[in-house]
């Protein structure tokens, strides 16, 4: 009958096959049947229990218009993962001006691409009542900052987080989209099950700095893309080294290697290093300017990254 493992109630005794064992059970006498699964058998039970597992789930959906989805992601917040993602989309449009980029923010509770890409104001609607994205430095870019005050909070439960999160992928009219970057906000909740189960996502960058205990919560969420399948193209190790804006001394504030010691355990490449001295003048005219044309060992090192995350897509 394929394979099995039965709990059948008899008269008062535990019975193992294959050691002709009984004991008493809890007052009552159990049965217990059971056999060694062959090689065959336990494949086929293992994907018996992934169909259960994923019988109720979202059927993936992908996003109108766009290629290529690539998701940046955290365990914990405060590491520079939206920095990454704009510079991602950045690094990407910087390297090859024939590609359409498109940037979402999916952070309800605390969006930051408005104030990193310099945008304000509310998405237009088209005729087919969904929203245009904002347009800057070449990138469109949709985030639920746009569609609340600047300074209001967002005290919503899940129900209506997990509202948001659908119209901000299925109710923006993108175009033609070569890459859109998906800024995830920081953990491993609803937000992050929701985007991965009802989208294709082309891969996963997880970003931390080096101290071990934003390492512990990068770990989480690679093993978390893992669990949900998708590929898990690396990691950014943020803010590797502060560098003297005057001397240009560098120095490991936070440690040196971290990302490369989880890097190993996971089995991945590091895709890049920031300098940690590019954060004081985040997301400015200037730097923003600097990324586009490539002058700077920082936006060299972008550029890099850039690279590697595209070769990586499978």
């Amino acid at each position: 009958m394929g394979a099995w493992q039965r709990l059948l109630l008899c008269g008062g005794v535990s019975f193992r096959s294959g050691c002709g064992a009984f004991a008493p059970r809890g007052g009552s006498r159990v049965l217990v049947c059971r056999r060694q699964l062959s090689g065959g058998e336990s494949e086929t039970l293992k994907e018996r229990r992934t169909q259960i597992m994923t019988r109720g789930l979202p059927k993936q959906k992908p996003i109108e218009g766009v290629k290529q989805v690539i998701v940046v992601a955290s365990g914990k917040g405060g590491v520079g993962k939206s920095t990454t993602a704009v510079n991602l989309a950045l690094a990407l449009a910087a390297n090859d001006s024939s590609k359409a980029i498109g940037l979402l923010d999916v952070d309800v509770y605390g969006p930051s691409i408005p104030k990193m890409m310099n945008l304000k104001g509310n998405p237009e609607l088209s005729q087919s009542n969904l929203m245009r994205p904002l347009l800057n430095y070449g990138i469109a870019c949709m985030s639920m900052g746009f569609l609340v005050e600047e300074t209001a909070p967002v005290v919503w439960r899940g129900l209506m987080v997990m509202s948001a999160i659908e119209k901000l992928l299925r109710q923006v009219d993108w175009g033609q989209l070569d890459y859109l970057v998906v800024d995830m906000p920081p953990g491993t909740g609803d937000v992050q099950l929701s985007v991965s189960q009802n989208i294709p996502i082309s891969g996963a960058v997880i970003v931390s700095t080096p101290q071990d205990i934003a390492l512990m919560d990068a770990h989480k969420g690679a093993e978390m893309f893992r669990k949900v399948h998708v590929p898990v193209l690396g990691l950014v190790q943020n803010m590797s080294v502060f560098q003297c804006p005057k001397c240009k001394h560098k120095t490991h504030i936070f440690g040196a290697d971290g990302a490369r010691r989880l890097a190993r355990t996971l089995d991945l490449d590091v895709l890049g290093k920031t300098i940690g001295y590019s954060f004081a003048e985040e997301m400015t005219e200037r730097k923003m300017e600097m990324v586009m044309k490539n002058v700077s060992e920082t936006d060299e090192l972008l550029l890099a990254l850039c690279f590697r995350v595209i070769n990586r897509i499978p």
